[in-house]
């Protein structure tokens, strides 16, 4: 059964950076994409960015202003999410999930969710 697991959240001050880690366990050759999303409090789940695992594809969701970009080391089966220029809008939990990566970033695409990284951007 593949697992993903979260790591790199934090608190950071508004202009700051993050790197987010989402490692796969588990039956890794089964997922071929891999997508982060975001809640902030009070909000839906949002599609942040993907990457397709075999040929390196990104999609960003249209409602980022710049500042993030998404990689993969496959032999480590870590995908990155780097977080530049952070606002206080970006507060949220990060999930990431393995499934169908496309322009949409649609979560209903993607299954075997991880537990979440919290992300505060404040002063």
């Amino acid at each position: 059964q593949l697992q993903l697991v979260e790591s790199g959240g934090g608190l950071v001050q508004p202009g700051g950076s993050l790197r987010l880690s989402c490692t796969a366990s588990g039956f890794t050759r089964a997922y071929y994409s891999i997508g982060w999303f975001r809640q902030a409090p009070g909000k839906e789940r949002e599609g942040v960015s993907c990457i397709r695992t075999n040929d390196g594809t990104t999609y960003y969701s249209a409602s980022l202003k710049g500042g993030f970009k998404i990689s993969r080391d496959n032999a480590k089966n870590t995908v990155f999410l780097e977080m530049n220029s952070l606002k206080p809008e970006d507060t949220g939990v990060y999930y990431c999930a393995a499934g169908r990566c496309t322009t949409t970033i649609a979560s209903t695409d993607f299954g075997s969710w991880g537990q979440g990284t919290q992300v505060t951007v404040s002063s």
